[in-house]
């Protein structure tokens, strides 16, 4: 199963406006979530079962160039995915009461490695193989869709809102040590 095509390919507005009014706990209870866990864990399974057997066939037969670039965006289209699979067990975590909200809130549990899984598309990635680029694709949409997750259940948490919010992390800022 892909994906493509499917309801589990997008979030939509209505996604983002249910989700403010939810709790980690009711998150990781949802469809959504449910819908997000599986897709990505499939993803995982797929990618693995491809750059372990035809992909690594399919290298091999790359002019140098090509197969430089194939080398990258494999280790791309991993981190993407190790990272979304991290983030998706820690919430599934949360929700079986294995971890506690607020430790899930952590930094360390937070999607990282993003400056790498953003990055824009590699000048040449079209020489690369179908699958490989259907990977790099799908990988990046469910990232995103993850780091806009993300945002919504911890972001909004960090920042306090309005003008009074922001003119506190100010005078916090600028405060400096006590």
């Amino acid at each position: 199963m892909t994906g493509e095509g499917s309801g589990a390919d997008s979030m939509n507005t209505s996604d983002d406006e249910d989700l403010r009014d939810l709790s980690l706990q009711s998150f990781a209870a949802s469809a959504l979530f449910r819908r997000t866990f599986d897709e990505g864990m499939s993803l995982v399974e797929e990618t693995a079962r491809y750059l372990d057997g035809p992909g690594r066939e399919e290298q091999r037969h790359l002019p140098r160039k090509t197969a430089m670039l194939y080398a990258g965006e494999s280790m791309r289209v991993t981190t993407r995915l190790m990272q979304a699979a991290s983030w998706l067990l820690v919430q599934r975590a949360v929700h079986e009461g294995d971890m506690k909200a607020e430790d899930a809130s952590a930094d360390r549990y937070r999607l990282g490695s993003k400056e790498i899984c953003f990055g824009g598309v590699a000048e040449g990635s079209e020489t690369l193989p179908a699958t490989l680029q259907s990977l790099l694709l799908r990988s990046d949409n469910l990232y995103r869709r993850i780091a806009r997750l993300d945002d919504i259940l911890f972001g909004a948490a960090a920042a306090p809102a309005g003008a009074r919010g922001a003119l506190a992390m100010l005078e916090q800022a600028f405060s400096g040590p006590q």
